[in-house]
């Protein structure tokens, strides 16, 4: 990593680390951290902490930034499966269902993550304002016959960025600042982020400067996942082509709307039996799955256990959930 990026890093996992939330810990030490919360959440970030690795938790991150600053989490979104640290980033630029858990949580330093929300309107904004096309800086990257290479789904950090993110997240030091710099480094971090190879995802999830047709995709999905969902109904619904919008829906978040429907069903039928105790059966009819044969496959696949058994280890694992 470049020294440069390096040292803005470590200028943000002190401050981060300083004002996170850390699970179990006493509650003298979560009163303290009270204020830190309010202003994390004034400045849309979610800053968590933990000291020891995590099982795998399903997590619905709305537009954002993820970013580890100490430590490494494993991250499955569709088929991508990764574990990754602070050399990488990850852009969700619509509402995703992930998979993720601490598998590194870096000593007794502990691993240290913050998540950057993203508001679409403001990431509209900047588009509009650029100057020079919102990837323009790495679309030599292209083939020869314009085609757009499949995108990595970790980002890569640059100078600016990351110095751009450091101070957004020293804002937690400085809270009498926040009303006046908040708004002015929030968009130097997107302009930056549209400055990198992940411009197209974050783009994508546009339309103009409004939500795109992907993030129609999402909702209806999401909304009303014990529909029966084709393709053809999906595209009908939103009005546009089959094929536009399975191109801009893979682009954006890197599944197909199949993969996308059985990711947030599973998730949703493990939420179920992990929170409210319902049996598999029951978890899966209420999420769509027709067959139990089938829920049961496809769960053992995504989790590695059949769902009661998930169910059970998970209950005991949810203390430190919200550390990924």
């Amino acid at each position: 990593m470049d020294e440069r990026i390096a040292q803005h890093l470590d200028r943000a996992a002190a401050t981060a680390s300083a004002h996170a939330a850390v699970p179990g810990r006493d509650r003298q030490d979560a009163v303290a951290r009270v204020g830190s919360a309010h202003h994390a959440e004034s400045l849309g970030l979610t800053v968590s902490k933990v000291y020891e690795p995590t099982g795998l938790f399903d997590r619905r991150y709305e537009p954002s930034m993820s970013v580890v600053l100490r430590g490494r989490k494993r991250s499955i979104v569709g088929d991508d499966d990764q574990v990754w640290g602070r050399e990488r980033f990850i852009i969700t630029p619509v509402d995703l269902p992930v998979v993720a858990g601490v598998v590194d949580a870096a000593g007794e330093d502990g691993f240290v993550a913050v998540v950057l929300r993203l508001d679409p309107a403001v990431v509209g904004e900047v588009v509009a304002s650029m100057t020079v096309p919102a990837g323009a800086a790495v679309a030599s990257g292209s083939s020869p016959s314009g085609a757009v290479p499949s995108l990595p789904r970790l980002g890569s950090w640059t100078e600016p960025l990351a110095d751009a993110f450091a101070r957004l997240v020293g804002l937690l030091d400085a809270p009498e600042d926040i009303a006046v710099l908040f708004p002015l480094v929030s968009r130097e971090v997107v302009l930056r982020l549209l400055q990198t190879e992940q411009a197209p995802r974050i783009t994508a999830a546009l339309d103009g400067t409004g939500p795109s047709v992907v993030a129609g995709a999402t909702a209806l999905l999401t909304g009303r996942m014990a529909e029966g969902w084709s393709m053809e109904r999906l595209a009908r619904e939103l009005r546009v082509s089959e094929s536009t919008l399975f191109a801009r829906f893979k682009e954006a978040t890197g599944m197909t709307p199949a993969q996308y429907l059985k990711r947030t069903r599973l998730g949703e039928a493990r939420r179920r039996m992990v929170v409210h105790g319902d049996t598999a059966a029951r978890a899966a009819a209420a999420v769509g799955f027709r067959s139990a044969s089938h829920f049961s496959r496809d769960y053992r696949e995504a989790y590695g256990r059949p769902p009661a058994a998930d169910a059970v280890v998970v209950r005991g694992q949810l203390a430190v959930a919200t550390a990924v």
